[in-house]
């Protein structure tokens, strides 16, 4: 099987096929700085590292490039609503680059606490403004703009295949314009779906980050960044473009539309834009229960003040890694329905999967086994496994895997180890580390005995039965373990050789 992947541009399964033979490109939708990232928002997150993982483990070099919005995003997708970046500055008594400078560094603090892979290339809006102005001029050049109100609009009537993404048609949208929330009076558009390149006229006084442009100083639409920072680094074309669901009806197709626009004949002949938009499910948070309402759910969002942060679960005493397993159980394309007790449930998981990996890496000899020597069974957990990621990144089936193959008692403990490595390249839960680091709590709480005056004769007890495991007469390490236990003596077999404390 090769790797497939659903692709939102035509609403099907397709098997994954890049422009360059072992190569992908991908850009993914980064975050508006501007608050904490709630844990909904870390979703995508999770989601593109796990996409990033498996171009990895299927032997792909990969380039993902992800931006930082630090120039700030109106409330709405539509050019509407107020500029969050700006509303914060005033609020916090602080500069529009202080704020993006202190969010940026919360986020990628909680990327590392999830154990996300940083992107290969971050870039930040501010730094590529001058991009973004060339870009617009090649548009301009295309004939899709227009001037007014002394802003820089993008036509959509110009763009044939304007909607293309969202399954929309230009004319419905024109006839039904005023039915969709997300169209907002602006006198100055020709169509309700045009959308900014550039503002030169700003909604604010005194904007807090402008630059000369030929249409004037001001300051880019949002969605031209996207647009522009991906071709810098992956160039004209490329294999995969990802976000949040809500991306698609308007910043995701209207990107489309801006960077086709901005083609050459030569350039719309060779293809589209992006071969494969791959899109994550929202997480909702489950409510309780009420007669009053049908829906048991709602949207995690900052406007609407109804969001938690990764600290918050924190605080309540999750492990970062425990949100993590909770979202790997769920595939991107499926609502994560989030509650506390679902939390828990993926808390007690994740901690009998490091308990069961404990006791397979205590009596692991640390001897490296090769794939191609596994046995049989082995190898057909790390087949199964593979299939399932290989299957639109179905992490639910793929962790799965890992908890049977585990506790598999056919299945020698370096064959356990490897195959366990192999897979969490993929799930990132740092099995390894949090079994040892188990291990080591473990051992820390074993009896010093000192002053103990059964303690040489316990230890000595111990050491023989370790004699007696490498002459492999197994019948007297039980016999003594057994007599040792029914003095309440529990030997613990670790990396470093047996230990022993009171039960």
């Amino acid at each position: 099987m090769s790797l497939k992947l659903y692709n939102t541009m035509g609403r099907k399964l397709e098997e994954f096929k890049p422009l360059h033979e072992g190569f992908c490109g991908f850009y993914g939708c980064g975050p508006t700085v501007y608050n904490y990232a709630h844990i909904g928002n870390l979703r995508a997150y999770v989601f593109l590292d796990v996409l990033d993982r498996v171009l990895c483990f299927l032997g792909y070099k990969k380039k993902h490039v992800m931006n930082i919005t630090d120039i700030g995003h109106l409330s709405g997708d539509a050019d509407d609503g107020e500029d969050k970046m700006v509303k914060q500055a005033i609020e916090r008594k602080q500069s529009v680059l202080e704020i993006a400078d202190f969010y940026t560094k919360a986020f990628f603090n909680d990327i590392e606490r999830l154990n996300i892979k940083k992107p290969d290339v971050v870039c930040k809006a501010t730094d590529h403004v001058q991009e973004m102005i060339d870009l617009i001029k090649q548009i301009e050049a295309n004939g899709h703009t227009y001037m007014a109100g002394g802003n820089l609009y993008f036509d959509v009537t110009t763009f044939d295949d304007y909607g293309k993404l969202a399954n929309l048609k230009l004319d419905e949208l024109k006839a039904g314009a005023g039915e969709r929330d997300v169209v907002v009076v602006d006198e100055n558009k020709r169509n309700p779906y045009d959308f900014v390149l550039w503002f030169t006229k700003s909604k604010f006084e005194n904007q807090a980050l402008v630059w000369d442009s030929p249409w004037g100083r001001g300051y880019p639409g949002w969605h031209i960044e996207c647009s522009a920072m991906s071709m810098k680094y992956l160039g004209r074309h490329f294999d995969i473009h990802t976000g949040g669901i809500d991306h698609i009806p308007i910043h995701h197709t209207n990107e489309i539309a801006q960077s086709e626009g901005a083609f050459s004949s030569e350039e719309r002949n060779a293809g589209p834009w992006v071969n494969y938009w791959l899109h994550n499910e929202f997480l909702v948070i489950q409510k309780e229960k009420n007669d009053d309402s049908s829906d048991d759910t709602a949207k995690m969002s900052k406007s609407s003040g109804n969001f938690l942060t990764l600290q918050t679960l924190i605080d309540k005493g999750y492990d970062p890694l425990d949100y993590r397993y909770f979202l790997l159980g769920a595939h991107y394309r499926s609502q994560a329905k989030f509650s506390w007790d679902s939390m828990d449930s993926a808390k007690n998981s994740r901690k009998a999967l490091v308990q069961r990996a404990a006791k397979v890496f205590a009596s692991y000899d640390g001897k490296s086994v090769d794939e191609s020597s596994l046995s049989e069974k082995a190898k057909d957990y790390l087949a199964k496994f593979t299939t399932a990621i290989e299957n639109d990144l179905a992490t639910p089936q793929a962790l799965s895997y890992v908890q049977v193959a585990i506790k598999d008692s056919e299945l020698q403990a370096s064959e356990i180890v490897t195959i366990v490595r192999k897979m969490d390249e993929v799930l990132g839960l740092k099995i390894e580390d949090c079994a040892k680091e188990f291990n080591k709590k473990e051992s820390a709480q074993v009896d010093t005995h000192e002053g103990d005056p059964e303690a040489e004769e316990i230890t000595a007890l111990v050491l023989e039965r370790t004699q007696a495991k490498k002459d492999k007469d197994f019948a007297k390490a039980d016999q003594i373990r057994n007599d040792l236990q029914a003095r309440g003596v529990i030997i613990i077999d670790t990396p470093n050789g047996p230990i022993w404390k009171r039960n």
